[in-house]
């Protein structure tokens, strides 16, 4: 009797499987994991955050986090910290490890030779160092620049516009050099006037900055870099002084001051990676956002009453820019 029970016990467990109910386990797929190392926090409202929000958006359209496991260090001000958090991410197997600063090139140059099955991607910049498990990535931010630029142009009563900038490099200054191109070419008598903190985290310098410009007269701002939420401050405690943002949507920081921003979006850029990484391709890609690719994006803010003929001037300009009837030499 005991001998039968187990036969039939037995049928019923393989009859079960082979017929694809309850008993049968479904094959997991490999998932890929990514870690990214960054400067400033993940919700800087500029750089890091950026790129945080674009792997969330991709992570949860791939499926979640059984799909792709997500890691990060923030707030890497210091380079020596950033390298230590990039190899142990290697060193851990993360498929694809990003280091969000231009100031991490040397790190991953160093560091990808000694994991050469890891992908390795860093920006803003275009260099490979010519190995083959390393991306490079920027943003051609002087396009969004332009755009804010002619709209800063239009709006500006006093003709004085300050900028606050962090340090005269990468796509910080890139993006300043469009802005500048966008209200020359509205009106050339502008006095755009720039202040170099020398840092992108020191939010008081940024402050201090934006205050000096409101002084002598600027009644429009713009800035690059994690510090410029002191700018936006400065100009809300001001409460007329008008803010052109980039890198991220800032417009939640002072919903009637902030014009338009510049989203970077990397999306498209981190889900082209994953596939070449899962065909076998670790790296030697130079990717840049542009307005004509949708890694750009401008945003007018809808708490900012944006004149008609002034928003039919940015639309121009981003249509220009697109199709290439407007040139933005950063």
């Amino acid at each position: 009797m005991k001998t039968r029970i187990v036969i039939v016990i037995v049928v019923i467990a393989l009859l079960t499987a082979a017929c694809g109910g309850p008993a049968a386990t479904p094959v997991a797929k490999d998932k890929i994991r990514i870690a990214v190392v960054m400067p400033s926090a993940i919700t800087d409202m500029a750089f890091s955050q950026s790129m945080w929000s674009a792997l969330k958006t991709v992570q949860t359209e791939m499926g979640g986090e059984s799909a792709l496991e997500l890691k990060y260090s923030e707030n890497m001000f210091k380079v020596p910290d950033a390298a230590a958090a990039i190899r142990d991410y290697a060193s851990q197997g993360f498929d694809i490890v990003i280091a969000h600063g231009s100031q991490y090139g040397t790190s991953v140059q160093e560091i990808a030779t000694d994991f050469p099955k890891t992908t390795f991607a860093w920006g803003t910049d275009v260099n490979t160092f010519g190995l083959p498990n390393v991306h490079a990535y920027t943003a051609a931010a002087e396009e969004g620049g332009y755009v804010n630029g002619v709209l800063a142009a239009m709006l500006t009563k006093s003709k004085k516009i300050g900028v606050t900038g962090p340090v005269e490099v990468g796509d910080a200054k890139t993006y300043i050099d469009g802005f500048v191109q966008g209200v020359t070419s509205v009106d050339p008598s502008i006095n755009v006037s720039k202040t170099w903190t020398g840092s992108f985290s020191d939010v008081a310098l940024m402050t201090e900055a934006a205050k000096t410009h409101i002084a002598s007269g600027a009644d429009a701002l713009t800035g690059s870099s994690q510090s410029v939420v002191g700018s936006i401050g400065a100009a809300k405690d001001n409460g007329s002084v008008l803010w052109f943002g980039t890198q991220q949507d800032q417009s939640s920081l002072a919903p009637n001051l902030v014009v338009a921003s510049q989203q970077y979006d990397w999306t498209a850029m981190i889900k082209e990676m994953i596939k070449n990484h899962q065909a076998g391709k670790l790296g030697g890609d130079k990717y840049v956002l542009q307005l004509k690719n949708a890694g750009l994006k401008m945003l007018y803010n809808a708490g900012y009453k944006l004149p008609d003929e002034v928003k039919k001037a940015g639309d121009a300009a981003i249509e220009g820019i697109k199709s290439g009837s407007i040139k933005v030499n950063p």
